[in-house]
């Protein structure tokens, strides 16, 4: 029901994206989108382009006076640092074609090297311009859009960071609002002050060094309704499709559920959630599941973690091999993020918002939110009353 598509390139102009399947009458404003757009910049342990880039979404279609209209919406997010890449990164092929800022040493970890040899280039700048995470902000500015039909359905997303290197977070005994509020006022993003003074240790840590530091973020999606996502396919399963979602983000080399790999110390009796029934619902007292059983949402708050590795473009030795004359060399950067955990919990949000959101226009279908909503409220009456 819902999709999109981004396009644009880390030095391009700027990137762009259509998102389809909105339903007409949904109240959407830029100054919204850009919120979420500024906090993806933000977080200790960033590097020299968040200087440079101040990301602000113009909105070139498919909404009027505010709502949107039903057909796809259509957004751009200028690069500001363009200006000192316009003759490397022309869309024109110049008539002296220039070597410069051509790129054959691959960088470990990166997508340089496999995808040279996929497409056959031998200017890797035609690969890592892609596959760079700046392409994520406007999967954020989609998000945003998806968060906002979420709330028209009191269905909330939020994130925190919960482990950066070593040094993780107890959020235990807080509410979704209250991790919300004290992350959202943390530099890293944490809503244990703590683990806090910890992660910031770890990142200056890991700068002192020269290198960088990962972590876990988690997503929590409030206020779900039951039977989201289905049973009946593989491809329907909405943990999957979630799952597919956070993986997508560069530098995620995991993705947890509930207790995710944790319930694999447990006994079945230990991780399986108990069923109660009182006031009329059904309801669990824990939430081991993650909010997720067989494929569908099960009521309870949705959480997910992504796992993200220390990003790859570091300052200290690291070698590699030049595609042009075989010889090994150092990939040393001299500009670097340092840690990304922060931004990358504010992408999670987004491509979160959006599955669960499509899962929402599948559920409830509607060409306009009052539709939509009078579906929401028919299905809400069917399961008090089951």
């Amino acid at each position: 029901m819902l999709r999109y598509l981004t396009a644009g390139e880390s030095h391009g102009p700027a990137l762009t994206t259509i998102l389809e399947g909105l339903p007409a009458g949904l109240k959407v404003s830029a100054e919204e989108i850009n919120v979420d757009l500024k906090r993806r910049q933000g977080g200790y342990g960033r590097g020299g382009r968040m200087k440079i880039e101040s990301d602000q979404a113009d909105i070139l279609g498919g909404i009027r006076h505010g709502e949107t209209l039903g057909g796809p919406v259509s957004l751009l997010i200028r690069n500001n640092d363009w200006k000192n890449w316009t003759d490397v990164m022309a869309i024109e092929r110049p008539e002296t074609p220039t070597e410069r800022r051509r790129v054959t040493k691959p960088r470990p970890g990166h997508a340089d090297l496999a995808g040279g040899l996929k497409y056959n280039q031998r200017d890797l700048r035609n690969i890592l311009e892609r596959a760079s995470a700046r392409e994520t902000a406007a999967r954020v500015a989609v998000g945003a859009i998806a968060k906002r039909l979420l709330a028209e359905f009191g269905v909330g997303v939020m994130s925190h960071v919960v482990r950066i290197g070593t040094v993780e977070a107890d959020v235990s005994g807080l509410t979704a609002d209250d991790i919300r509020d004290r992350a959202e006022a943390s530099p890293v993003r944490c809503a244990d002050p703590r683990a806090e003074a910890g992660m910031i240790a770890e990142i200056d840590r890991a700068k002192g060094l020269r290198d960088t530091i990962g972590g876990v973020f988690e997503v929590r999606v409030t206020h779900v309704p039951p039977g989201l996502g289905s049973h009946v396919h593989w491809d329907r399963k909405l943990d999957g499709r979630l799952a597919q979602a956070v993986m997508s983000i560069q530098a995620v080399k995991g993705v947890e559920i509930g207790l995710g790999f944790g319930t694999t110390e447990r006994l079945g009796s230990e991780v399986h959630d108990e069923i109660f029934y009182a006031d009329g619902r059904f309801f669990r007292k824990t939430n081991r599941a993650g909010g997720i059983e067989g494929g569908m949402s099960n009521g309870e708050d949705i959480l997910v973690r992504g796992a993200l590795k220390p990003i790859a473009t570091i300052m200290r030795t690291i070698w590699s091999v030049d595609i042009d004359t075989k010889e090994p060399f150092d990939s040393a950067k001299e500009r670097s993020d340092i840690c990304t955990v922060p931004a990358a919990g504010v992408i999670g949000e987004a491509v979160v918002a959006f599955v669960i959101a499509d899962a929402m226009r599948e559920k409830f279908g509607g060409d306009s939110v009052d539709e939509m909503k009078r579906n929401f409220d028919g299905y809400l009456q069917q399961v008090r009353e089951y």
